[in-house]
């Protein structure tokens, strides 16, 4: 077979695959192109999911006739200088790629203004036209007409419209996030799908707004400030309380330098942040926005610019782990809205709707008394005179402390041995007193462990384990952080690690196992998370069975007590389990229930 030199509009087309996947890739590329033109609106308008149809307009900077012509031009960027410096990226896109990619699979229009008369130019499958007088009133308009028309294999495998449409959505909503400066506006097919505007000029409670705009009032409602900073790397952004946590990670949102990326070491910064507080099975719900000096990340590592490079990765990972835990840990007692709205609907009558008394007595049917007979009833199942119990007699309730003096209230009942019912100034609260119990004990394991240290058992046989000589070298260089964790392991010859000592938490453990689980985690995050995971799960296990039971009575000393050491505790609403360990419900939301509001 001769070797040959492909045709140059070949190699576009090649290279375009690259940066343009899908209808979301042009939208992402050509909005990241208005917000480094400086843009204050973007408005983005799609037919057929992107498909047949792609415009993009902005107010930014605009270009000239000139300008125009170099810009579909591969490689050709305002956005590095002159002296080619690619360690000191300031803006979103700098490749050069972008434009010339999506006209050589497509047939594209641009339309600029700078100053005097606006110009356009075409491009349609890599052929570029001459610029042409136009219409526009000021900075820039893109429009993208059937994409990938000039590479049919690769419209063969684009989804369907109302998928292609999701992607986009998704990807304009991450800019969004990242840039709360600059109103958004998306439509497809005549229906408007996203609409904020600027936020204000403090960059906190701008983030927070659009967050909430974007993603919902229950995510800003349910998540605690996060802003930490070390060695020229700031953080800054929304955590979700655990109680508020979901079965995947789709609302997990991290930017780098207001770029949004996907990056395996974030997300598994998350997770370690998380990982006493959260079932492993759940997820948080985060939007962080890490901002560091150019210098320090490597945004040249794809052409798409989705993923980055840190110098430091064990100081990024540091970072992020140490700041969100120490959020949580300040965030006091407090769960996730959702708990209390579950709870609320339980209560209510028929299956969880809104209950709505009428406003006179005039039109009360039959309907309503046996409605409101049933809501009041004992619940099926429950024991005559067993169901309640005081928390106290009389005369000790009213010796007690006044309930406004702490956040959880004062204990006045307990309910089938195992809920603590406390009034608070505005409300009530139920406490799972098995689930606090167990975060309070947990909380104490993890404090003697930090104090003390991991206690190693020493094997009196130490075992050789034979593994995959790469997984042996990367083990033994963390040899000193897996000792401070209480695994000792040596060399032993290529592709064997003797292993001498081991945490005496973990018992009986299959070394084996242990050393094929660090290995995998170094190579994926170059972290040793196995292991503490392993003691954080030992730390919870051993909390639960040491804690009080289900079924147990307490006085309202004991009732009273735990409730005071959860408000002293860091992370006591939820158990090591990620379960909420009480539930808070509003004296309003309680009035309602009645009718009474």
């Amino acid at each position: 077979m001769t070797i040959r030199v492909l045709p140059e509009g070949l190699v576009n087309r090649i290279a375009a695959g690259e940066v343009v996947e899908r209808p979301a890739s042009a939208v992402k590329e050509l909005v990241e192109n208005a917000i480094d033109a400086g843009a204050r609106r973007i408005d983005v308008v799609l037919r057929d999911g992107g498909k047949s149809f792609i415009a993009v307009s902005d107010d930014g900077g605009g270009m000239d006739a000139d300008e125009l012509s170099v810009a579909v031009l591969r490689h050709a960027t305002s956005k590095i200088g002159a002296d080619d410096d690619l360690t000191d990226i300031r803006t979103l896109g700098f490749r050069g790629e972008a434009l010339p990619s999506i006209g050589a699979v497509s047939r594209l229009t641009i339309t600029s203004r700078r100053s005097g008369d606006a110009h356009a130019i075409d491009v349609e499958g890599g052929r570029v036209g001459a610029p042409r007088p136009a219409a526009l009133a000021r900075g820039t308009r893109v429009e993208v007409r059937d994409l990938f028309f000039a590479t049919p294999a690769r419209l063969k495998f684009l989804k369907a419209e109302r998928t292609e449409l999701v992607h986009a959505l998704d990807a304009l909503t991450r800019l969004a996030m990242a840039h709360p400066d600059i109103a958004f506006s998306l439509a497809a097919d005549g229906d408007e799908k996203l609409n904020v505007g600027a936020a204000g000029a403090d960059l906190f409670a701008a983030r927070r707004r659009r967050l909430a705009d974007v993603l919902g009032r229950d995510f800003a409602d349910n998540a605690i400030d996060i802003e930490a900073e070390r060695e020229g790397l700031r953080l800054t952004g929304l955590a979700g309380l655990p109680t508020a946590a979901r079965r995947t990670a789709d609302r997990q949102y991290l930017f780098v330098n207001g770029r949004p990326v996907r990056d395996r070491l974030l997300v598994g910064a998350v997770r370690g942040a998380y990982q006493d507080v959260l079932a492993r099975d759940r997820h948080a719900a985060v939007a962080l926005f890490l901002d560091a000096d150019p210098a320090l990340v490597d945004v040249n590592v794809h052409p798409a610019k989705t993923e980055v490079r840190f110098q430091d990765a064990g100081l990024v990972r540091g970072l992020i782990v140490g700041a969100i835990r120490h959020a949580l840990a300040g965030a006091g007692v407090r769960t996730a809205t959702s708990v209390s709205d579950a709870a609320l609907g339980a209560f209510r009558p028929g299956t969880g709707g809104s209950y709505a008394p009428p406003s006179s007595s005039s039109g009360r049917g039959r309907g309503f008394f046996e409605q409101a007979a049933a809501f009041q009833s004992p619940l099926p199942g429950t024991p005559s005179g067993e169901a309640f119990a005081p928390a106290a007699p009389v005369a000790e309730a009213a010796n007690a402390a006044p309930v406004a003096d702490y956040p959880l209230g004062a204990a006045r009942a307990q309910l089938f041995g195992t809920y603590i019912v406390a009034e608070t100034p505005d409300g009530m609260v139920i406490v799972d007193q098995h689930a606090a119990h167990e975060r309070l004990v947990f909380e104490r394991i993890k404090a003697a462990l930090a104090d003390r240290g991991v206690q190693r058992q020493l094997l009196l046989i130490p075992e050789v384990v034979e593994i995959d000589p790469r997984a042996a070298e990367r083990l033994l260089a963390r040899a000193e952080e897996l000792a401070a964790l209480g695994l000792l392991i040596e060399p032993f010859g290529n592709g064997a690690v003797v292993v001498r000592e081991t945490p005496a938490l973990l018992g009986e453990v299959a070394v084996r196992d242990l050393l094929n689980d660090l290995a995998s985690e170094l190579a994926e995050m170059e972290q040793g998370l196995a292991l503490s995971e392993k003691l954080e799960t030992i730390c919870a296990t051993m909390a639960c069975h040491s804690s009080v039971r289900a079924g147990r009575k307490l006085n309202a000393a004991e009732m009273n007590a735990l409730l005071r050491e959860m408000e002293a505790t860091p992370n006591a609403s939820q158990c090591g389990h990620g379960r909420p360990t009480f539930v808070a419900l509003d004296r309003a939301d309680i009035e309602k229930l009645f009718g009474r509001r």
